[in-house]
């Protein structure tokens, strides 16, 4: 198990990319968020279930899962340690975080991490059923050509949005198209669920993205899209299913007013050049 201490990792920007060296064609990365110790078995059976099913049909394939493990106080590492003692740590690793870094901060650390040539991130609650992530390679294999071998499949809970409204109070609501209306207004354009936890990027987009990546907590999405979309990474959304877990939803109001707070920093630290994005950078 890797333990990574927040403390190490400062707020400047590092030209961070993914780990060198062995590249695996496809790697799995699970993000395991505080209090989530319940869930990350059924995530994890079910994803390694059908990863080590598809490696049987094709013996090519190869896969890794990292478990991030947020700072939480469960026992989600413990838990997540025993599929690597199964299933040996050449296929699941686990890194551990002494302090919560928030969901986006996790999320960079294990692509860092990564070995694949395609990193899917996934939430551990299995809101989204893991074979979706083929209808993400088909997303991502209709983009091409890749420019610079870059592109990003998102999935999406748009197609749901008229059934999940008839469940919503009207708060919560007017909250979801608020926030809707603050991404599209401020930042992201296009892409109709920027917040669903299932995306599938190229390494070179996930190095690319996630080297230049600021917000740590539950808007990091946009600003990865954000971003995306300055460098003109290809976008494909791509409708997935998904069942909402129970424990797995956010505080509603202050959660909102956070990432919309968040929305406001993205917007305006880069419209005053605080934070500045370069489409011409050299990969590493």
């Amino acid at each position: 198990m890797k333990k990574r201490n927040s403390s190490l990792m400062p707020k400047a920007r590092r030209k961070l990319y993914p780990a060198s060296g062995t590249h695996l064609p496809n790697s799995y990365l699970l993000l395991c968020l505080p209090t989530t110790k319940r869930n990350v078995p059924v995530m994890m059976d079910e994803a390694l279930n059908y990863l080590e099913k598809r490696q049987k049909q094709d013996p090519m394939f190869t896969y890794e899962v990292i478990v991030v493990d947020d700072g939480s106080q469960d026992q989600t590492s413990q838990v997540a340690l025993k599929y690597c003692q199964k299933y040996g740590s050449d296929k699941v690793r686990v890194i551990t975080l002494v302090q919560n870094r928030g969901k986006g901060g996790a999320v960079r650390m294990g692509v860092f991490s990564s070995r694949g040539e395609k990193i899917l991130m996934a939430d551990a609650d299995g809101a989204t059923k893991f074979p979706d992530v083929e209808k993400l390679e088909k997303g991502l294999s209709d983009l091409r050509p890749w420019p610079d071998q870059m592109a990003i499949a998102c999935g999406s809970r748009a197609h749901l949005e008229k059934e999940s409204i008839a469940q919503r109070s009207y708060f919560r609501t007017l909250l979801m198209y608020g926030f809707h209306f603050l991404v599209w207004f401020l930042c992201v354009k296009g892409i109709r669920d920027t917040q669903c936890g299932f995306k599938l990027l190229t390494r070179e987009a996930a190095a690319r993205t996630f080297s230049s990546l600021h917000i740590e907590r539950w808007a990091f999405d946009v600003e990865l899209l954000y971003i995306a979309q300055f460098l003109k990474i290809p976008i494909a959304e791509v409708a997935v299913n998904w069942t909402e877990i129970e424990g797995s939803k956010l505080v509603p109001f202050w959660s909102w007013l956070q990432m919309g707070r968040d929305l406001l920093f993205i917007r305006l630290r880069y419209l005053l050049g605080a934070w500045k994005l370069e489409r011409t950078r050299k990969m590493s």
